[in-house]
Formats: structure tokens, C-alpha cells, sequence
């Protein structure tokens, strides 16, 4: 018997991009399964370019693409889509209900990066950065007086990974950590409780970390955002339509706010950029979790949760 022949032959798509990019999960994707179809050319996969993508294939390594009624009704051999990252509201889990397709995830693959790049974010608009470095562009030496971290208070809307990882590095600042979290499963001794608004008219910073859902979407609005102290800040490092869009920029406008931090907007890339200029945000391109370290780690646990969920599929129509 060769080495190929003992390998799986289950026809395997991968769309995400980062994942084909990465020569060690390749390499180790392959060690696996003898059938992988790789996004080689970086394409960003929607509508009938993802349906032929994933045409023929039984399972699926997917990252941003929507994967909804549509794509899996034209796609009847898929059986698995196996998620790089936490994030779902690009995948209409109805739909997979619908047609019998197994979703395989793992929580938490990306947090530390994320966390970082909140820390970041925090950081960059208390020091002022973006202003610095467009008064450097312009040829103007300016020395902005800036605010220090340590100390302040800080609340975190959303205390799962991500939150938790950031109250950990927010504690060597010193910082007032309170987070909101309806079901929470674990509270570091240096967290307290409590409700929204709360944490909304005492911290000096609200970041966001939970899901984008019905419940969630524009989850900070005009009114959320009139509670605040005006030289607050607002990060938001999850998902974009977790804001309303315009009600920030209106409190950026009239100066009810003191700044925003944002990886993650409502449209990516988005049709105006006129939140992106403004001179109090500090924005970047949803590079939360776009550090070689996390794209690994999620690249390995997508490759793990696929391979359960075929071994569940075969022990099911073994036991049928």
C-alpha cells in the first residue's frame, strides 16, 4: 500500500484565503486528504464564483465567505463546513439545518490577537496617534497632550475570549475593569459585573466584543452613545453593525465623543469613508485576528474540527 492510498479521499474545498496562503497548513492539510481544491488565486469567493468553487466538494475550510440557503441548495454534496475563527453571522445556520450540513468550529483561536489589537487601538487614541501622524504627513511638528491608560476605567461589552484576554492585559494598566455579559462563564477576580448603561456612563472606554446578532446589531446607538462622557472612547474589534454608523459620526461631529477605534465596519471595504477620515478615529482593516500566530492557530483548528466531523459522519453511517 503507497502513503497516498492510506490518505482520505473526501473532496475538500478551501476558500479561505489566509489558510491557502499558509505553506504549513497546506502542507499539513494535504498530509491528511489526497482531494484539496485551494482559493490559489486569493479571489474573494461570493455568489456563482463560490458555488462553482465548492461544486463537487463533500466538506469546506471557510473564513468571511457567506455561506447561506442559496449557496447550499446549488451545492447539494457539501457536508461540512469546517470555520476558520468564531464569527457565524456570515453563515445562515438555518439554512444548514435545512440541508444537513455540520458546522465545525473551535472558540477562541484568535483571541490573544484580537485582544492585542483592541490594547492597540485603546492606546493609539488615548496618545492621539491618529492626529500625530497626519500632522507628521503634513509637514507639522505637533505634540498633542495625550491621556494615559493606567487607571482608567474600562468597560468590556462581551466577556468571552476575546474580553477576557484583553481584561488581562488591562490589568497591568490598573485599570477599572467592569464588563457586561449576560451568561457568563468564567469572571476574573479583577472584573466586575454589571449592566449596559452602567458601564456605558462610568468607563472612560467601551470595547466591544460580542457577537453581531439580532439582538446585537446596532447594539450602540445615538442613545447609547449620548450616556457616555464626552472625552470617551468606543472600540469596536468584533463586528461592525455592532454600531450605529452614523449615530457615531454625529457624536464625533459634535464633539460628544472623544473617539473611536475601529477594525470593523457595517460595509468592508466601506462605499463612504467618511467615518474612516474623521481626525478621532483610529481605524484599521479587520486585522484582528491577521497575525501569523492566530492565522496558524485557526488554520489548525479548522483542519482538527473537520477531520471530527467526518469521523462523527462515518461512525453515524456506520452505525445506520
Amino acid at each position: 500500500m503507497t502513503a497516498s492510498s492510506s490518505l482520505d479521499p473526501t473532496p475538500i474545498a478551501v476558500t479561505s484565503r489566509s489558510f491557502s496562503r499558509d505553506d504549513r497548513l497546506r502542507d499539513e492539510l494535504l498530509s491528511r486528504y489526497t482531494d484539496v481544491r485551494f482559493n490559489d488565486e486569493g479571489r474573494s469567493l461570493a455568489g456563482a464564483d463560490l458555488v462553482g468553487f465548492l461544486e463537487g466538494r463533500h466538506a469546506a475550510i471557510t473564513g468571511l465567505e457567506r455561506i447561506d440557503d442559496e449557496v447550499l441548495r446549488r451545492v447539494p454534496s457539501l457536508m461540512i463546513i469546517s470555520k476558520i475563527g468564531v464569527g457565524v453571522d456570515m453563515l445562515d445556520l438555518d439554512a444548514f439545518a435545512r440541508h444537513g450540513v455540520r458546522l465545525a468550529r473551535t472558540e477562541g483561536t484568535n483571541s490573544r490577537s484580537v485582544a492585542e489589537l483592541a490594547l492597540l487601538l485603546i492606546l493609539g487614541l488615548l496618545r492621539r496617534i491618529p492626529e500625530v501622524q497626519d500632522g507628521l504627513r503634513a509637514g507639522r511638528w505637533e505634540q498633542p497632550r495625550g491621556r494615559e491608560l493606567t487607571g482608567k476605567a474600562v468597560g468590556i461589552i462581551g466577556l468571552g475570549y476575546v474580553g477576557r484576554e484583553l481584561a488581562s492585559l488591562l490589568a497591568a494598566f490598573g485599570c477599572d475593569v467592569r464588563a457586561v455579559e449576560a451568561h457568563p462563564r468564567v469572571v476574573p477576580p479583577s472584573v466586575e459585573l454589571t449592566d449596559l448603561d452602567t458601564a456605558l456612563m462610568e468607563s472612560d472606554i467601551i470595547t466591544l466584543h460580542v457577537p453581531l446578532t439580532p439582538e446585537t446589531a446596532k447594539l450602540i446607538g445615538a442613545r447609547e452613545l449620548g450616556l457616555m462622557k464626552h472625552d470617551a472612547i468606543v472600540i469596536n474589534t468584533a463586528r461592525g453593525g455592532l454600531i450605529d454608523e452614523a449615530a457615531l459620526l454625529d457624536a464625533l461631529d459634535s464633539d460628544r465623543l472623544g473617539g473611536a477605534g475601529l477594525d470593523v465596519l457595517a460595509g468592508e471595504p466601506p462605499a463612504d469613508d467618511t467615518l474612516l477620515r474623521h481626525g478621532r478615529v483610529f481605524a484599521t482593516s479587520h486585522i484582528g485576528g491577521s497575525t501569523a500566530e492566530a492565522v496558524y492557530a485557526m488554520g489548525r483548528a479548522a483542519i482538527e474540527g473537520l477531520g471530527r466531523a467526518l469521523s462523527e459522519l462515518q461512525l453515524e453511517g456506520q452505525s445506520s
